[in-house]
């Protein structure tokens, strides 16, 4: 409170200092004009309210818990900064949950010691008001202990049992991927993503791929198995996926559909190292809008990943402050096709 006292602030105003405890905390038993004058004093003399002091008084922390799988993927910290800006700017801190990925061995009763240490201990200290949880597949004892907490939780990708959801459909996104290349008169069309899933928390590439082999499906194409690769969401997974798709067998696939940006620009820097052009010899298309797309000229399926924070903050904020003004969330969200130079027509000598 840089050394200014709630008495100070008490005394410019001319009211007592529990007036002015619940003017600043927004209680309904002051005048609107009793309410602008404690907080013109407030201001003058720069007095903050003490967070602690007033989460003892209120039961509040005015702090949202953010729980992500990963923390060093663009996905994942873009969706984070659309969620912090939302928070931030309505005057909440934010607290972020490290929540490691569940693997496949979880399933087999193997749990994870630092994830069930967080859902065990560290959420019950009660430091936060509500929780956005960031792409997680959660065990039934874990949405257990969440609901235990009685604290408002929002999803965002992963649908749970019994928690408001907000995702963008990835299998219609695959295949409007691939669609987009259809269109383009290509029929030999090769995949890079995830081919074998590893982590609970990760649904991503099951669903793309399963968009992948819809969209050839419906155009009457059958998927070769050496046509499809796993790049681990990675540039250099990317690289060395395509490196064998490109290289394997004895002809080469006219298009590839890459399940995420960032493996897409390894698979542009894998066509250039054998000397293939984007897009007269490959057409490529990645999905997620990333902002090196627009530089590199990456066709993309954008599916604005800040802004899926931001929808998933306001539901929240929709909870915990039913009576402000936030616009409505939307259970499924939208993405946007975006047409640059790596995909084009098939070439007539292809």
């Amino acid at each position: 409170m840089n050394g200014v006292s709630i008495l100070k602030v008490a005394e410019l105003a001319g009211v007592s200092t529990a007036t002015v405890s619940r003017a600043l905390a927004g209680k309904p038993s002051v005048s609107a004009a009793t309410r602008a004058r404690v907080e013109e004093a407030a201001q003058s003399l720069g007095y903050v309210v003490s967070a602690t002091a007033s989460g003892l008084a209120s039961g509040r922390t005015r702090s949202v818990g953010i729980m992500m799988p990963f923390l060093n993927r663009w996905f994942f910290t873009s969706v984070m900064s659309g969620a912090h800006r939302v928070l931030t700017d309505a005057g909440y801190d934010v607290t972020l949950y490290h929540c490691e990925p569940n693997r496949l061995d979880d399933i087999h009763g193997t749990e994870n010691d630092r994830r069930a240490r967080l859902f065990q201990e560290s959420l019950l200290r009660r430091r936060v008001d509500a929780l956005l949880l960031v792409t997680l597949s959660l065990t039934a004892t874990e949405r257990d202990r969440l609901r235990a907490l009685g604290k408002p939780v929002v999803a965002i990708d992963r649908p749970q049992p019994g928690i408001p959801t907000f995702a963008v459909d990835n299998l219609t996104v695959a295949r409007s991927a691939v669609t987009h290349l259809l269109d383009l008169g290509h029929r030999d069309i090769a995949y890079v993503g995830g081919v074998i899933p590893y982590d609970l928390d990760f649904q991503v590439p099951v669903l793309r791929r399963a968009g992948y082999d819809a969209a050839m499906a419906e155009a009457g194409i059958p998927v070769r198995p050496h046509r499809a690769h796993d790049g681990d969401f990675t540039s250099a997974g990317g690289f060395d996926a395509a490196m064998r798709v490109l290289t394997e067998g004895t002809t080469r696939p006219t298009a590839i559909f890459v399940a995420s940006d960032e493996m897409a620009y390894g698979v542009l820097s894998a066509a250039a190292a054998l000397g293939l052009r984007v897009p007269e010899d490959l057409s490529v298309i990645g999905v997620d809008g990333h902002p090196t797309g627009d530089v590199l000229g990456l066709t993309t399926i954008d599916q604005h990943p800040a802004e899926q924070g931001a929808t998933g903050a306001r539901a929240l904020l929709g909870e915990l402050e039913p009576d402000a003004e936030h616009p409505p969330a939307q259970t499924q969200l939208p993405f946007e096709l975006i047409v640059r130079r790596s995909t084009a027509p098939l070439q007539p000598s292809r």
